[in-house]
């Protein structure tokens, strides 16, 4: 962490700070929305719908996989935010060494583990007749290439706990880069079909957590990646999973809610399940863009919740207002052009009308996927691990049976629904803790009046 870098984190006004750490994150995260969007595009040019629905149905691996690499690199960066505001650096080594390797040893146990279970994973994600060649060529090709892609989420959380949020931007754009330019090729010239659109996000995940590594290893002054500082102590496993594992359980939730409504999408045929595929990576657009805002700032958070809690309490009320702003911006602009925006990926009539009516009903909750966003990312940042369990696992409770009893009474529109009857309790259980924790994460009054 250089003095720039220490200067944002203590000095610099809350805007500015805010804007340091968020803006390179926000980038980055919608880029990485743009090559999820564009693995969709790439496919649909072959006007396969099999192959879309086969993309859909794999979302909750990729989900898997992320959880992994955000296991420890949101615990481990959590704690190095913190360890830096108290000055602790030779401890930040330790930690970001133990979160290098243990991140590539998480990737390797998840291969032996996947591979010889091929096909029940492809069962389980609910691949139709139609469509299971191309699920089971896209879970190989991920399966093979997950320690990459563990790492590379591992990384770029490390990096920007550190704030290098400008490097770890630099490398999420270099991954999305290589992403669809690799796309494009195994398109348009190999004919590759799924297995090319996997190999290019394997390949764009070494190539970012090769620059990672390479940051970490021979341009930052406290982190590492040299073995010879890898230690497991209690207090580092007691940190990091204390945030990580919360994380981890909310990204399977995710998955497994994923999986979940994708069996009761099938039920209305492929065209739902690929209508929802594709209105789901529009709204990651301005949901990673709440995401790389709220992601942003927990570096912040952290170092302030240690070095200056009137600060932290500035940066969340800056935050919220930013949240509003942008919610209601992306609003407008979904609502008026949603059928042009599902007409990039299909020409098919139905899947546009119900791709349109999904992203309408969806977007109903992004302010409030963005304030839940936020509510994780303080009890990250403050260590608030029960709190952050809470919101891991409270959506998915609440979704499955919400997710039934609208089926069974409304039908697709009630499946469709559902989501956003989920996000909104997810919202009222974060804002009730919230003000439970207050008294602990306020500033301490006497002390700043001494």
């Amino acid at each position: 962490m250089d003095a720039q870098n220490l200067h944002y984190f203590e000095k610099a006004p809350v805007a500015k700070a805010v804007a340091h750490f968020a803006v390179p994150m926000m980038l980055g995260t919608s880029m990485s929305v743009i090559y999820s969007i564009l693995n969709a595009y790439f496919l649909g040019t072959l006007h396969n719908t099999a192959m879309l629905t086969a993309l859909a149905l794999t979302l909750p691996l990729f989900a898997a996989i992320m959880a992994l690499g955000n296991l420890i690199g949101i615990g481990s960066g959590a704690f190095i935010s913190r360890l830096l505001g108290e000055k602790r650096y030779e401890d930040v080594k330790h930690v970001s060494s133990f979160a290098f390797y243990s991140s590539l040893i998480l990737g390797l146990i998840l291969v032996a583990a996947g591979l010889p279970l091929i096909h029940s994973i492809v069962d389980g994600l609910g691949a139709t007749p139609e469509s299971f060649g191309f699920t089971k060529d896209y879970v190989t090709i991920m399966l093979i290439g997950s320690p990459f892609v563990v790492l590379f989420f591992t990384l770029e959380n490390i990096v920007r706990s550190e704030g290098a949020a400008i490097t770890s931007m630099v490398g999420m754009i270099l991954s999305v880069v290589v992403n669809i330019i690799l796309d494009a090729l195994v398109i348009f010239v190999f004919h590759w079909g799924v297995i090319g659109v996997a190999s290019a996000t394997v390949v764009s995940n070494i190539a970012a957590s090769i620059f990672f590594a390479f940051y970490m290893g021979k341009k930052s002054q406290f982190l590492t990646i040299s073995p010879k500082w890898f230690k497991a102590t209690k207090e580092i496993l007691s940190n990091v999973f204390k945030i990580g594992v919360p994380v981890f359980i909310m990204s399977i939730f995710l998955g497994a809610m994923s999986l979940i409504f994708n069996h009761f999408l099938i039920a209305y045929g492929d065209q739902a399940v690929a209508a929802y595929g594709i209105s789901s990576r529009l709204l990651q657009f301005p949901e990673f863009i709440l995401m790389g805002l709220c992601e942003g700032v927990v570096p912040l958070i952290a170092f302030s919740f240690t070095a200056n809690k009137l600060r932290m309490k500035h940066t969340i009320s800056f935050t919220i207002k930013t949240i509003v702003g942008l919610a209601v911006a992306f609003g407008i602009v979904v609502y008026l052009i949603s059928d042009h925006l599902i007409g990039l990926f299909t020409n098919d009539p139905q899947l546009i009308q119900m791709g349109s009516y999904i992203l309408h009903v969806t977007f109903l909750s992004l302010f409030i996927t963005g304030m839940t966003s936020l509510f994780t990312g303080i009890f990250q940042a403050t260590a608030q691990g029960t709190a952050a369990f809470v919101m891991s696992v409270i959506q998915g409770l609440t979704l499955i049976p919400v997710l039934y009893i609208a089926n069974q009474t409304n039908g697709f529109h009630g499946v469709v629904w559902s989501l956003v009857i989920a996000d909104a309790v997810t919202f009222l259980v974060g804002a009730a803790m919230l003000y439970i924790l207050r008294n602990k994460l306020q500033p301490d009054l006497e002390a700043l009046a001494q």
